[in-house]
């Protein structure tokens, strides 16, 4: 068994090699964490505080209210909201009933939330007042029948929800849904509606949800997951953070809702757990480190430009982060500048992960209380396999020789979304094959290169961007850096440099080539820097490289 997994030897003792699993579902979990912790905080939002027993009530309510809406067993629920306490109930309020949930990222114009309403068929959608004025204008063009809104203030202690209320009436975001009959209203709905949903059978391989892909390359795909899915990856996180206590830990979800690395790591295995998730509906760095002083949490999960604003937060010092015990970071590559700087200003242990939304999302982690390996994305949690394969013929690769990661466990997908062609070209016999370049050591331990597609061919050589990308990170001016192969007639591609620098730091183009020179071989040295002050990314901090381009 180590010879095939040799990662298995670096588990921690607490770690277990293996899960059982409870033929379960995710709202069956929270009821279950609402029976152990009542009165124990699921949810302080800007100090507004729900119990599990609070929770579950709404959740129930708002269940019941779905059902006399007309939502039935797999039909589409879209969700157009932030963190905030309705994007957890309306989430649990339709696996409830057996409905697939649709998360939909807040950041979408209409046409992208018109294609993605079209192509789930989602027929309900629950939407931010704020969000409501893009979703008036497709309304009818879209397979919806109706549309319920909700405010930030639903949610927010006196006095913020009264400040809240005149800040809109101030900057003139007045709701055009407040009593049109195009839109029902949350607080209606749940003020109207009784905690005793239907009793409706939903079984552990039912779908739960259609999480659509970033669409940063290509056409957004749904990604179909099922409650075993999402449950199962939930309890492969909870069973890494082996030393973190049931009923006690609380759990700073800044990480979006609505991309599935939050939805696992902040929601569901906080559920599970019995957590209390700390709510913030963005990352805005002053207000990140006056939660963390003020409510204490426990557990942060994030990505790489999160730690980076902490770092170089400049009044920093003002606040207490002692609390953190462990964060996780992924979405992207963690640089090892950035762990350190972070370990050292909070006492807490930051390690790196892996995953993709194909798999529910966490694959891979580093131990927290065992062997890490710097630039690693870790070893496969419990009943994960992997391995590298080469990209052309799909034969296994030994070890240290890069090609395309492949990963099988219970936590991998049923395929995409009324799209067979593209799911045969990602499933075969239960391999999940990932896009990702990578390579793994003798101890197991894997290596992210880069993506395949993100892989510049410059003169016959393969260039990871990666691997330039963390040697930017080495020069001590630089914020932060990405890199992209851009056409030369002579090369076929070449290597350019984004960066953006530190506060009231100056650098020239030939300062930052120099730098490359010492540290990179010389096919690999960017042949141009344009300087940025800042780098176009996804909300979950992946750099948008075609972005870079295109701007």
């Amino acid at each position: 068994m180590l010879m095939e997994k040799p990662w298995l030897a670096h588990y921690p003792e607490d770690v277990p090699r293996t899960l059982s699993y409870p033929e379960e579902t995710l709202h069956q979990i929270l009821y279950r964490s609402a029976q152990k912790y009542p009165d124990h905080p699921a949810i302080v939002f800007f100090g507004n505080k729900l119990t599990y027993q609070e929770l579950v009530g709404q959740v129930d309510r708002l269940a019941t209210a779905l059902h006399k809406l007309g939502v039935q067993k797999q039909d589409r629920v879209a969700l157009f909201l932030p963190n905030c306490p309705q994007s957890v109930i309306a989430y649990y309020a339709a696996l409830r009933l057996g409905a697939i949930v649709v998360q939909v990222n807040p950041l979408y114009v209409e046409r992208e939330l018109k294609y993605q309403l079209e192509d789930a068929g989602a027929e309900v959608l629950i939407a931010l007042d704020l969000l409501y004025p893009r979703v008036y204008n497709i309304q009818e063009t879209t397979p919806l029948k109706q549309v319920i809104v909700t405010s930030i203030k639903d949610y927010l202690p006196f006095p913020l929800s009264q400040l809240y209320f005149f800040k809109q009436l101030k900057e003139r975001h007045r709701m055009r849904a407040r009593r049109e009959e195009k839109a029902l209203y949350w607080t209606d709905l749940i003020k109207e509606s009784p905690p005793i949903p239907p009793n409706i059978e939903v079984r552990p391989q039912d779908i739960a949800l259609l999480q659509y892909t970033g669409g940063t390359t290509g056409v957004s795909k749904g990604v179909v997951l099922t409650h075993r899915n999402l449950l199962v990856n939930a309890i492969q996180a909870r069973s890494w953070i082996a030393r973190l206590r049931d009923g006690e830990e609380r759990v700073l979800a800044v990480l979006p809702f609505f991309h599935v690395f939050g939805m696992t790591v902040a929601m569901n295995m906080a559920i599970y757990a019995g957590f209390s998730m700390i709510l913030l509906p963005r990352f805005e760095v002053t207000r990140v480190l006056k939660v963390i002083d003020k409510y204490k949490p426990t557990f942060f999960p994030g990505v790489p430009t999160m730690y980076v604003a902490i770092n170089n937060y400049p009044k920093l010092q003002q606040y207490d982060l002692s609390s953190l015990k462990f964060c996780l970071s992924g979405a992207a590559p963690l640089p090892l500048e950035v762990l350190e700087k972070f370990e050292t200003i909070t006492g807490s242990r930051l390690v790196e992960g892996y995953g993709l939304t194909e798999a529910s999302p966490v694959t891979h982690c580093n131990p927290i209380w065992g062997l890490r390996k710097p630039g690693s994305m870790g070893i496969p949690l419990p009943d994960t396999e992997a391995k590298v394969v080469d990209t052309g013929t799909g034969a296994d690769l030994p070890v240290g020789e890069i090609g395309e990661l492949v990963i099988k466990g219970p936590q991998v997908m049923q395929g995409y979304w009324r799209h067979s062609q593209e799911t045969e070209q990602v499933l075969k016999d239960g391999w999940l094959f990932t896009g990702d370049l990578a390579k793994r050591d003798e101890d197991g331990y894997f290596y992210i290169i880069d993506r395949k597609k993100d892989m510049i061919i410059a003169g016959g050589f393969n260039i990871y961007p990666r691997e330039v990308e963390e040697v930017l990170y080495e020069h001590p001016k630089i914020l932060e850096a990405a890199v992209a192969g851009i056409p030369d007639p002579y090369r076929g591609e070449t290597v350019k440099a984004f960066v953006v620098l530190k506060k009231g730091q100056e650098a020239t183009e030939g300062e930052i080539l120099d730098f490359c020179r010492k540290n990179l071989a010389a096919y690999k040295v960017p042949t141009c820097v344009e300087f940025r002050d800042q780098l176009p990314k996804t909300l979950v901090g992946k750099v948008l490289r075609r972005a870079l381009l295109e701007g």
